[in-house]
């Protein structure tokens, strides 16, 4: 599923989805992506989410991972197989097979924008 990249977390960025955040919690290393509008609004990511992305952290089983494909930024959740990872897309298709070096980033926080 796509993201679209927002920018670094230092600096200050005002969304409404981040009101309530402190912002100075999170490592320098962190940055923001936006979930696209592919992700619908049934599940887990739903369109609009902001995704706190740290680049400094080290993949691990099943977390939720930034890869670069194709010129793009998406959203995959990690699974370990052996001493290599696989990304898998959250829907419903084949994973591949990642390397640290190709990890963006793994999402540490997840925000969310409610509305009345």
């Amino acid at each position: 599923m796509r993201v679209n990249y927002i920018g670094p977390l230092c600096l200050g960025i005002k969304h409404p989805a981040l009101e309530g955040y402190d912002l100075s919690k999170f490592a320098p290393t962190c940055f923001l992506v936006e979930v696209s509008e592919e992700a619908g609004v049934d599940g887990t990511l739903i369109e609009g989410d902001l995704l706190v992305v740290d680049e400094g952290k080290v993949v691990q089983h099943a977390d939720l991972v930034i890869v670069e494909r194709e010129g793009q930024h998406q959203v995959y959740s990690s699974h370990r197989i052996g001493g290599g990872f696989r990304a898998i897309p959250f829907f419903g298709c084949e994973g591949f097979s990642i390397k640290q070096s190709e990890v963006r980033g793994v999402v540490v926080s997840q925000a969310r924008r409610y509305s009345l």
